[in-house]
């Protein structure tokens, strides 16, 4: 259980995927505007990340490896992803129109959220077990909402300081990044 408890942690905050691994950028800056729309987009990462952790997985496993087919995995994987974004987006259509409208064309994104892709390759590489993909791509997902989320009530508040006219915008929005993730970096301590 303390390997599992070490890969969350690791997952979150350590090696998080938008502020560590630089993994899922575009996502990242362009829904960070508004809370309510990063915490939206969060929560669609976290279900299409833990969904696609537990299917590529299951492929990888029981179709790719056995039929010795593993340099098919990407395409693969981007097919499975894709699929499960297409659920997501029916899904919040049909029950949440507002948060469907809010997060508008980042919505697709997250077939192309390098994030969520990186998140497969890694468990097919480390060749972790179904449990153990479906744990890590979760976490990941929780790590990349936090940061959004730490992200946008940053930007929220920025928009209301005076910054000067050089640095209103973009500009403060990556430099805001960069402090976070080296903020984020303190988590992984001295060692590294």
């Amino acid at each position: 259980m303390g390997d599992y408890f070490s890969l969350i942690v690791g997952a979150i905050l350590v090696n998080n995927f938008v502020l560590s691994r630089i993994l899922g950028i575009c996502p990242f800056l362009g829904v960070s505007k508004n809370t309510k729309t990063a915490l939206g987009m969060g929560g669609a990462v976290i279900f299409v990340m833990a969904l696609s952790g537990f299917a590529t997985a299951c492929v990888h496993q029981f179709i790719l490896i056995p039929y010795q087919v593993e340099y098919l995995k990407t395409i693969v994987f981007i097919l499975v992803i894709a699929g499960l974004v297409q659920i997501v987006e029916v899904l919040l259509q049909r029950f949440s129109e507002t948060l469907y409208k809010a997060l508008g064309i980042y919505l697709p994104l997250i077939t192309t959220n390098c994030a969520v892709l990186g998140s497969a390759i890694i468990c097919s590489e480390e060749r972790f077990s179904v449990v153990r993909s479906t744990v890590f791509c979760t976490s990941s997902a929780v790590g990349f909402a936090l940061a959004l989320l730490l992200f946008s009530s940053m930007r929220e508040k920025l928009a209301l300081a005076k910054a000067p006219k050089c640095l209103e915008g973009t500009p403060l929005a990556l430099i805001t990044a960069g402090l976070l993730a080296m903020a984020f970096l303190g988590f992984a301590g001295l060692g590294q």
